[in-house]
């Protein structure tokens, strides 16, 4: 008894010995070749084998116990590398290797949702083969990774491929079998409530996880998430800094630009307030430009050019100069030359035509309209002591239409220095464009009256032409056409004269206005007109109705004809139309047969046309059949055969 009480004391002693020097869990086995069941009670063997049980259980514990400081110490570990100023790339990648290393995977990756497309890629993978590469896109449904974000808390399985309590997806399955992956743990990366990514750790066999290591796993995924949060606003505040940085620059640079620029304004003003012409502003502004500079008045006429010019399609040229008036900014041509107006509040004084060497900077663009606004301060001196920018001559057809103070011979000298001859047969054209006068109309204007050799102005939101010419249905005609042209609206145009002498150019523009209202009232916008064009209308707005014009227009040919063949065509119209258009009664009242009548009125149809019993072009040829017998009985009567 005594044997076994000693040695029963000596076992339990041995075991706390081991127990205090942490001793592997197979030296607590009995030693070898002791055998106690000959001798030994159950109930001491029982005891034994009790102490023996707690012994491993506390060193199991101990063992745990280590294993959970090491992993904490190595979470710190990983904690403390986290917060290195990684970017978002490269800190993914120390995620996943931390998280491969410290729970010992075969392989571990993160998977990041994309804020511009919402859909789910790798981000990084480590320990990978082949198949699981940054960019693979993550099914939208079935997976642990999805599993884990629908329950918002860490999701495992021992063998993936097996286990049927989530769906699974053929694009990850493909993924598990090509790696050769079983046991499989993903943790939801979270800010706030809202998961945007997951952290997955993979092992090629099958693994029943621990509390301690998925505890261990969803606070590496913790920091992570943290990490990420933190490396992404680092990158925005870095990318802030650049753009403020880029700004910063961009001001210095602007600053200096703009203090060149006035520098070099400053410059082409000193030279135009100090006298210098126009070639050497205009030599000065092309060097500093970088390029060759034409400059052309209001009209289009070429002033100076600095250099030699490229080939210019002057038509298409001449749509850009009017784009470029019309916005009184700079614009550019196909050919890749610049064209900006030279103004005056919103008087065009000419064009500056810029052929860059090179691609062309905001700060040449700024420099070719401080250019320009220097050659409008010449140009406007140049102009003499005349007040307007255009040397007087819109002045001096205001002066013409309206009830100047100034005398008509005042008007013919003041003529005759803009070498325009007033004493030569003029036409004065009203031309009203849809929408008004502005933009690229006054630009055209502009350059038609330069053309003509004649003058322009506007009046009442509508374009008034004085040029020379003597058919003024014709010139009209012209005006609309390339007007409309020009500014792609309808464009309705009022003509009157000719005129040869400054004193009937207000009444002249007085009758040009009325055919132009008689247009619109008649619903006929869009096109032209003079006096003599509108029938027996033109006579009442004509300011001297030229009657013998208008019965020569309408039933001239009648009348010669009965000249020459001494008939009576005259006769047998106003025969007609007494009759009410019967050729019976009208036979009767000429004592003729009627079909003498109807051979007569065929001859008419002939000379006059065929719609000349239409309504109104009867009503015509009566009150012209009219006026030629009123002016019988006024004058001697025509001789006749």
């Amino acid at each position: 008894m005594r044997r076994t009480d000693d040695f029963v004391r000596d076992e339990l002693i041995r075991l706390l010995e081991l127990l205090a020097l942490e001793a592997p869990p197979h030296q607590f086995t009995p030693p070898t070749g002791t055998s106690t069941d000959d001798w030994m009670s159950a109930e001491s063997q029982a005891l034994l084998d009790r102490a023996r049980t707690l012994a491993l259980d506390i060193h199991g514990l101990f063992a745990r116990r280590q294993q959970r400081e090491a992993a904490l110490a190595a979470l710190v570990d990983t904690a403390r590398e986290l917060t290195l100023p990684y970017d978002v790339d490269a800190l993914l990648q120390v995620i996943a290797r931390r998280a491969r290393l410290l729970l010992n995977f075969d392989m571990a990756w993160i998977t990041l949702q994309d804020p511009i497309d919402g859909r789910t890629r790798v981000r990084v993978s480590d320990g990978h083969t082949s198949t699981l590469t940054p960019g693979f896109v993550v099914p939208a449904h079935g997976g642990v990774g999805n599993a884990a974000a629908d329950r918002s808390a860490p999701f495992w399985t021992p063998d993936y491929l097996t286990d049927e309590r989530f769906p699974h997806s053929p694009p990850t399955d493909e993924v598990a079998v090509a790696e050769g992956l079983h046991g499989l743990m993903a943790v939801p990366l979270k800010e706030g409530t809202d998961t945007f990514g997951a952290l997955y750790g993979a092992d090629r066999s099958v693994r029943h996880f621990t509390p301690d290591e998925i505890t261990l796993m969803s606070s590496l995924g913790d920091l992570a998430s943290l990490a990420i949060k933190k490396a992404r606003l680092l990158a925005q505040t870095r990318s802030e800094l650049s753009e403020r940085e880029l700004d910063v620059s961009r001001a210095l640079d602007s600053s200096s630009a703009a203090l060149r620029l006035g520098g070099i304004h400053t410059q082409l003003i000193d030279m135009v307030l100090s006298g210098q012409g126009l070639s050497k502003v205009a030599a000065h502004a092309a060097a500093e430009l970088g390029g060759t500079l034409m400059v052309r008045d209001a009209t289009g006429r070429t002033l100076v050019v600095t250099g030699d010019f490229p080939g210019l399609d002057e038509t298409a040229l001449f749509q850009r100069t009017l784009d470029a008036h019309a916005e009184l900014a700079a614009v550019r041509s196909a050919e890749g030359m610049w064209l900006c107006p030279a103004t005056a509040g919103r008087e065009v004084l000419g064009t500056l035509i810029l052929a860059p060497d090179g691609p062309v900077t905001d700060h040449q663009l700024q420099l070719l309209r401080a250019t320009a606004q220097s050659i409008a301060v010449l140009l406007q001196m140049e102009a003499g002591a005349e007040a307007s920018p255009d040397g007087g001559r819109g002045r001096l057809l205001q002066d013409l239409v309206t009830d100047s103070p100034r005398s008509p011979e005042q008007l013919a000298v003041h003529a005759r220095r803009l070498g325009v001859a007033l004493d030569d047969p003029h036409v004065v054209l009203i031309a009203r464009p849809d929408g008004g006068a502005s933009g690229r109309s006054l630009v055209w204007a502009s350059s038609y009256a330069h053309r003509m050799a004649g003058l322009q102005t506007i009046v009442d939101d509508c374009l008034v032409l004085l040029v020379p010419g003597t058919d003024s249905g014709a010139a009209g005609r012209a005006v609309t056409a390339e007007l409309s042209a020009v500014t792609g609206r309808r464009v309705t145009v009022g003509s009157a004269g000719p005129v040869a002498h400054p004193g009937p150019v207000h009444a002249t523009y007085q009758e040009a206005r009325r055919c132009l209202e008689a247009l619109t009232a008649l619903g006929t916008d869009g096109g032209s007109a003079s006096a003599q064009e509108l029938g027996f209308l033109g006579l009442l707005l004509a300011d001297s109705p030229d009657i013998p014009a208008f019965v020569q227009t309408t039933i001239g040919p009648v009348i010669a004809y009965d000249l020459r063949h001494c008939t009576d065509l005259v006769h047998t119209l106003e025969a007609h139309f007494a009759s009410g258009g019967s050729p019976r009664r009208a036979a009767e009242a000429l004592h003729v047969h009627p079909n003498t009548v109807s051979r007569r009125l065929e001859r008419i149809t002939d000379l006059l046309g065929p719609t000349w019993q239409q309504p109104m072009r009867a009503l015509e040829v009566q009150l012209a059949l009219r006026l030629q017998r009123t002016r019988h009985a006024v004058r001697s009567p025509l001789s006749a055969c």
